[in-house]
């Protein structure tokens, strides 16, 4: 479905990204850890649009996208779902979720789609007519998500969801994150909990100053001794 090809990204005269080579097939959850700094955000920008690449490619299911605005990819797919929510505070939570399908102007799907991400997040049901400022940190992740899913993405990019969140919450984020793949959902998951996001991922991949060092089945990593060391804190 996504294919990253000898991607490099700079900011000014730094160098963020270098020869980055990575996949994502349909249907998978593939996971992207690394330590603060290595490179992890700095992709998924490049991925949905809001960071120039230097130089390689993307393509999307078949489709060169590396010099596509983000609005169009948002239109052929692809959604992502910011570090630290970034949420409208002052609007509801209803005006957040409805805003991720600006895109769409199926008025009776919409509001189907609505109905389904109550059912997905059920507290965000009950405080649809509060300000999205009001919400707890869980509360606003399960809000960004939702806001992305609005818009019917086919591969959905996801930075940091269980940053600053208690382990109840990550383990409801992850929970819900393995019932979107049920759905055809495909997800690009940038984590630093390496051990969360190794134990539902399908293949993973480790980043570090901005090169892909280790790659493989999840379950493999989360057992790799140098994986353990850097970033298990085993």
């Amino acid at each position: 479905m996504l294919n990253i090809e000898g991607l490099t990204s700079h900011y000014g005269r730094i160098q963020a990204l270098h020869g980055v080579e990575a996949e994502v097939r349909e249907g998978e959850l593939v996971a992207l850890v690394g330590s603060n700094g290595a490179g992890k955000t700095t992709l998924l920008k490049c991925l949905s649009g809001l960071q120039p690449v230097s130089s390689g490619r993307i393509t999307f299911e078949g489709r060169d996208i590396t010099g596509l605005a983000a609005d169009k990819r948002v239109r052929l797919g692809i959604a992502q779902v910011p570090e630290g929510r970034q949420v409208f505070g002052p609007l509801s939570v209803a005006d957040n979720i409805r805003l991720g399908a600006y895109s769409r102007r199926d008025k009776a799907a919409i509001a189907d789609d609505m109905e389904r991400m109550y059912g997905l997040f059920p507290a965000l049901k009950e405080r649809a007519t509060l300000a999205a400022a009001s919400l707890s940190g869980g509360q606003q992740q399960m809000l960004a998500i939702a806001r992305a899913l609005m818009s019917r993405p086919r591969l959905l990019l996801l930075d940091e969801p269980s940053m600053g969140l208690s382990p109840l919450l990550v383990a409801e984020v992850f929970a819900i994150l393995k019932q979107l793949l049920t759905e055809k959902t495909t997800v690009f998951l940038v984590e630093q909990n390496a051990t969360a996001a190794l134990k539902i991922a399908d293949r993973a991949y480790v980043l570090e100053t901005g090169q892909v060092a280790l790659q493989g089945a999840a379950a493999a990593l989360l057992e790799d001794e140098r994986v353990k060391t850097a970033y298990l804190g085993i």
